[in-house]
């Protein structure tokens, strides 16, 4: 039985609604964010300080031979260290295939110095999903499908909630000012955003503070590149809608129960991150969050199928007529990169050399 896990924050999906989605080795992708539908001016975001510790730092300390055994499960995974990717094929301008995390802390809301280098060169950016950059278009397909968001029959998510974890919960979303009855109505992957993500970082959103891929679009519109989207919002929601609600409603309680102990998690993620150990996030969240089996093996087949696999899939062949032209930058979550599944794979299979550049 696979193991289910909490919902953990992530760089994987792009901003597709008013609260975040997050990951897990069973979760990998569940959140979008809070505050993000608009780009608002310019914000000192480091003044909301967090709190969170680096667990790797601690192991290191700790547990060497723990941390050394998560090293050489990151080294197994293709492609798994670094960010900044370069992608050629002759005949052909070579463009930059770069790994973003959605979120607004300072620390990775900018470019490193070769890849802003490579942007400002390009003519074209391409992103997750342009749906994004336009709010009216966003609420319409909200009020066109509220089905995908919403609860519209006589279910709500109070009754899904087991009994026994129903007042934990509550209280999770209550220390975020939030009432659990006010959200009755509110599909549980959209619930579990609003304790994902650590206060420091939701009060980032909330002051307007954007992820990189949005101030990389902004800087894209302003400069006068082409910019263009490799899904739709629909899509995204689609598959995440489609998952099965019992991995859902377990992810949820899962998040609610990991409590402030998730502020570590991110923390170490954005350390990882900025080290370009992308392929040590799964050997870490195997580490470090609790085992359960209650979500089962076809809640974690369908979620890889849906969100990780074809995602990649249809990222990598909708960027194949774009990349031919030359010259572009592309823009994705960073955990869609490495693996043998990844999109950095997938475009190697397509005929381009893709090289990591330091």
């Amino acid at each position: 039985m696979a193991a289910a896990r909490p919902i953990c924050p992530q760089l994987s999906l792009p901003d597709v609604m008013p609260m975040p989605i997050a990951f897990s080795r069973h979760f990998k992708s569940l959140i979008a964010v809070l505050a993000l539908l608009s780009i608002a001016a310019p914000v000192h975001a480091e003044r909301f300080a967090c709190s969170g510790r680096d667990l790797i730092a601690a192991m290191e300390q700790e547990d060497p031979a723990r941390l050394a055994s998560l090293r050489q499960a990151a080294e197994a995974e293709p492609n798994g260290r670094g960010l900044l990717w370069r992608v050629s094929k002759e005949g052909v301008a070579p463009s930059w295939l770069f790994g973003t995390m959605h979120m607004a802390d300072p620390r990775v809301a900018t470019l490193p110095a070769p890849a802003q280098a490579a942007f400002d060169k390009a003519d074209t950016l391409v992103i997750e999903t342009l749906d994004v950059l336009d709010p009216a278009k966003m609420t319409a397909l909200m009020l066109e499908r509220p089905e995908l968001t919403m609860f519209t029959g006589s279910e709500t998510l109070t009754d899904l909630i087991p009994e026994a974890d129903r007042a934990m919960v509550a209280a999770r979303l209550a220390a975020r000012g939030v009432p659990l009855d006010s959200l009755r109505k509110t599909k549980p992957w959209l619930v579990a955003a609003l304790v994902a993500l650590p206060e420091c970082e939701l009060k980032r959103k909330a002051a307007g503070a954007p992820v990189l891929d949005l101030a990389l679009a902004e800087a894209a519109k302003t400069g006068g590149k082409r910019l263009e989207g490799l899904e739709s919002l629909t899509d995204q929601l689609e598959a995440m809608a489609g998952l099965p609600m019992d991995f859902h409603i377990h992810g949820l309680v899962e998040t609610a129960r990991l409590g402030d102990r998730l502020d570590d998690v991110i923390e170490t993620m954005i350390v990882l991150y900025r080290a370009q150990e992308v392929g040590m996030f799964w050997p870490f969240f195997e580490a470090v969050l609790p085992d359960e089996a209650e979500a089962g093996e076809a809640g974690y087949a369908a979620f890889q199928e849906r969100m990780i696999v074809a995602r990649n899939g249809t990222m990598a062949e909708r960027a194949l007529p774009i990349l031919a032209r030359g010259n572009v930058f592309m823009a994705v979550g960073a955990l869609h990169l490495p693996g043998r599944d990844g999109v950095v794979e997938r475009l190697r299979q397509a005929g381009f050399t893709v090289e990591a550049v330091s």
